[in-house]
């Protein structure tokens, strides 16, 4: 049995796995709406994701089948690497992150578009946290919902690429997809 979250009643969770150009994600939905996004979800990686899902929201998690969010989260991902979508608008549930972590990922998500990006710095004083470059990086670690809270927009300010929990070369190819980098020749 999994205990529930600190807050109360458990919350119940679907999800799904897509396959994508840049390997498979896990998707998992709550009422309130997508709470994780996770990269390279082989079945190992499912299998640990799920149970760690099961310990924060005090409920295993189900297969998403006919779930509303997992199928507007799979039709916008669909369409993002498609080329056809630049702005998610899917509803999205913050329970998994909170405090300078939260703050920092909404002023991502709110503040960088599609094909543009932002440096470390500046989004620490976008949050009103001047110097906190490295925390930012740290909050980019912990982003529950890569690709969809676009921490891959997130680059050193000397044109470096930083970090990305996802690989590099995944970071690459997100950014190749919104044309801020050239596409990898092979």
């Amino acid at each position: 049995m999994t205990e529930t979250p600190a807050g109360g009643a458990a919350t119940a969770t679907a999800w799904t796995v897509r396959d994508t150009p840049i390997g498979p994600l896990l998707l998992a939905a709550t009422g309130q709406g997508l709470v994780t996004v996770v990269l390279h979800a082989g079945e190992r990686t499912v299998r640990r994701c799920l149970a760690r899902l099961a310990a924060r929201l005090g409920a295993e998690p189900a297969p998403g089948g006919d779930d509303p969010v997992l199928a507007e989260a799979a039709r916008e991902l669909e369409a993002y690497f498609g080329g056809g979508l630049r702005e998610f608008s899917l509803p999205l549930d913050w329970s998994l992150t909170s405090g300078f972590n939260e703050r920092v990922l909404r002023a991502l998500a709110d503040s960088v578009p599609y094909g543009s990006t932002v440096g470390y710095r500046t989004l620490a004083d976008r949050v009103g946290e001047p110097g906190a470059a490295r925390a930012v990086g740290v909050a980019m670690g912990s982003n529950p919902l890569p690709v969809v809270v676009p921490c891959h927009r997130v680059v050193e300010s000397g044109g470096g690429l930083g970090g990305f929990g996802g690989g590099l070369e995944t970071k690459r190819a997100l950014l190749a997809l919104e044309g801020v980098l050239p596409a990898p020749l092979f």
